[in-house]
């Protein structure tokens, strides 16, 4: 039980940033309210393997790697903008769709909007966390800052299972919530909007993401 505090310290730290506005909470909360609860809950998983990629490569000394050589983290920078600016590029695209059509076992999804595929969602959660360099910069400081160098690998491998656990449970939460007929009715009226909204926001992060000079 020595290790109690520190598991403890991670959970916080973890569940503060998990909870925090950014492009993972922005993409789940667009593919909650266009798309059905399924694909919702699918872009929830794509973001936990995210995780699993920036824990893994903290455990083995890759992330202190990473974020030494100006060259490999300016290619992660650039390569999430891109992505997060690309899939903003496409909300701006989006149709004006009709009312909402409910679909057997999918949920309510908006006619109009072409019904994701279970691997687009995952791949596009996915690659919204694994190419962020802030959740970068998170792992390293965790993993050299909270977490001790005298950790067991055996326990700090555990601390990122709970991380991925934790991650998964509050977007499938999110999903859930969000993807809820009633809630999506209420929207569906300005579905056409929030679309337009959500690609500014995701275009918004991508630039501020690819600008940054940390």
């Amino acid at each position: 039980m020595s290790y109690l505090t520190e598991f403890l310290t991670v959970i916080v730290v973890r569940l503060l940033a998990v909870m925090s506005p950014g492009p993972d909470f922005a993409i789940v909360t667009k593919n909650s309210l266009t798309y059905s609860r399924r694909i919702a809950v699918y872009t929830a998983l794509g973001i936990a393997l995210g995780i699993i990629i920036h824990v893994v490569y903290s455990l083995i000394g890759i992330g202190l790697i990473i974020s030494k050589s100006i060259l490999l983290f300016s290619t992660i920078k650039f390569l999430g903008a891109g992505y997060l600016i690309y899939i903003g590029y496409k909300s701006f695209r989006a149709k004006k769709p009709s009312p909402l059509l409910t679909k057997e076992g999918l949920g309510a999804v908006a006619v109009g909007a072409k019904e994701l595929t279970a691997w687009q969602a995952i791949r596009t959660g996915f690659l919204t966390n694994a190419l962020n360099p802030k959740a970068t910069l998170f792992f390293l400081s965790l993993f050299t800052q909270i977490i001790s160098t005298k950790t067991p690998l055996y326990i700090q491998t555990l601390y990122g299972i709970e991380m991925v656990l934790m991650t998964f449970a509050w977007f499938t939460s999110v999903a859930i919530i969000l993807s809820q007929t009633r809630i999506k009715q209420r929207f569906s009226s300005i579905q056409y909007y929030l679309e337009k909204t959500f690609g500014a926001i995701l275009i918004a992060l991508g630039i501020k993401v690819a600008l940054s000079k940390q």
